[in-house]
C-alpha cells in the first residue's frame, strides 16, 4: 500500500512539472511568435543587437540571442529572410 501511495505521489509530481514546463514553452512561443512577419528593425528595437549573425547563401540571416539564467544558456534564433522580415524562430533553454 505504501508503494502504491508513493507511486501515485511521484506520478502526480511529474505531471505537475510537465504542466509547468509546457506552460513556460507556450509562453515563450507566444512571445517570440509576435515577431513573425515583422520587419527586422522591430525585432532589434525589442531584442537589441544579436550576439551572433549567421549569413546564409540565399541572402537570409539568422540572428542569435544568448543569455544565461541559473547557469543555463538560453538561445533564441530568428530566421530573417532577404527582405529583412522575421520568418521563423527557435528557442532552447529559455524559461
Amino acid at each position: 500500500m505504501l508503494y502504491i501511495t508513493l507511486m501515485v505521489l511521484f506520478l502526480s509530481g511529474c505531471q505537475t512539472i510537465e504542466n509547468k514546463s509546457q506552460e513556460i514553452v507556450t509562453k515563450e512561443n507566444k512571445k517570440l511568435s509576435a515577431f513573425l512577419q515583422k520587419p527586422l528593425a522591430e525585432l532589434k528595437i525589442v531584442m537589441g543587437q544579436p550576439d551572433e549573425i549567421v549569413n546564409q547563401n540565399n541572402g537570409s540571416k539568422f540572428f542569435i540571442y544568448r543569455s544565461k539564467k541559473y547557469k543555463i544558456t538560453c538561445e533564441r534564433k530568428f530566421d530573417i529572410n532577404k527582405n529583412k522580415i522575421v520568418v521563423g524562430f527557435s528557442s532552447k533553454g529559455c524559461f
